[in-house]
């Protein structure tokens, strides 16, 4: 293989820079061409694709964000769509892949290599909700950015004795929820796999304040539900001054932390080496801090799991 692409997909996170930089640097390295797509599969079905230099990624691996930009495509998800894409890649002479981003992407990148082109995954995503790798790129940084935001949160929350709900992203995965709620010391966490009932939020509540407690928070991963609707059954329930915070978009922004550059790093470095030994079809990832690789086939039929006793933890820590 001689020349190959990079795309990043889907949402983004902070690291996919680092990501495509690791990927164009590495390449070069080897003496490989490396192409940019721009806008996602969109992109790659209208040819906006350029040829990248050492330059090109100069001065990106501290950005947030993706400088390839990104895109959602229902166009593609057709045979028609994803044929487009194959001939495009052809006319630059693109003989593999890196698609960078979350399991949408990796449905994409399947169904390309299934059509005889060779793809390669690399999750970025903050909801770090991908099967066969303990944290996706992103996921670091978004959770940083929730714990400060938080902490903020709480110092006025202390200083009106308040309760607050904060709603934090995640999709369907309670990850970014169950970490932050570790990490911030909140009250309760609130997450899609394990629900627990709003009567044990409200007497969790009620105690604290029998105690003298002045303030509490309350986590909520955005797959239970609106932040608001739930805080205003918290106020009418238990009586107590309640406000709520929806972090949105904040949590997908900003510089990548240390450890999301590392991670995009080693995963988009170890995604070269596969294209360049012929395999196709696969995600990279990291377990016990070991970059290792699944078929698509093995993690889009799976389902993410979150760690309970982490949860059991949060519970215990916040009587």
């Amino acid at each position: 293989m001689k020349r190959i692409g990079v795309l990043t997909s889907g949402g983004d996170a902070p690291g996919m820079n680092a990501a495509v930089r690791a990927v164009v640097r590495k390449a070069i390295f080897h003496e490989l061409d490396v192409y940019g797509v721009y806008n996602g599969f969109e992109g790659l079905m209208e040819g906006n694709i350029k040829k990248m230099e050492l330059g090109s990624v100069g001065d990106i691996i501290q950005r947030g964000g993706t400088i390839l930009y990104s895109a959602r495509s229902m166009d593609f998800k057709t045979d028609k769509g994803q044929k487009i894409a194959i001939e495009q890649m052809k006319k630059f002479g693109i003989e593999g892949l890196i698609v960078i981003g979350g399991d949408g992407s990796f449905r994409g990148a399947q169904k390309l290599t299934e059509k005889g082109f060779p793809c390669i995954g690399v999750p970025g995503t903050i909801d770090n909700d991908i099967p066969g790798t303990d944290y996706t790129i992103g996921f670091d940084t978004a959770l940083n950015t929730i714990v400060d935001a938080v902490d903020k949160i709480r110092d006025t929350a202390t200083s009106h004795e308040r309760t607050y709900v904060i709603e934090v992203m995640g999709r369907d995965a309670g990850d970014l929820a169950l970490w932050a709620g570790l990490a911030n010391g909140a009250e309760s966490v609130i997450i899609p796999e394990k629900q627990e009932s709003f009567e044990s939020v409200v007497a969790k509540l009620k105690r604290g304040q029998v105690r003298g407690k002045k303030h509490s928070i309350i986590i909520l991963a955005e797959g239970i539900g609106s932040g608001m609707d739930y805080g205003k059954r918290i106020e009418e329930e238990t009586k107590m001054d309640t406000r709520v915070t929806v972090l949105g978009h904040i949590q997908r922004g900003g510089s990548p932390s240390g450890y999301d550059r590392v991670l995009a790093s080693r995963l988009g470095a170890k995604a070269v080496d596969l294209l360049m030994d012929g395999i196709g079809g696969r995600m990279v990832g990291i377990q016990n801090n070991v970059v290792v690789s699944h078929d698509f086939s093995e993690i889009l039929d799976k389902k993410h799991e979150i760690n309970m006793n982490m949860y059991e933890l949060s519970n215990q820590l916040s009587i």
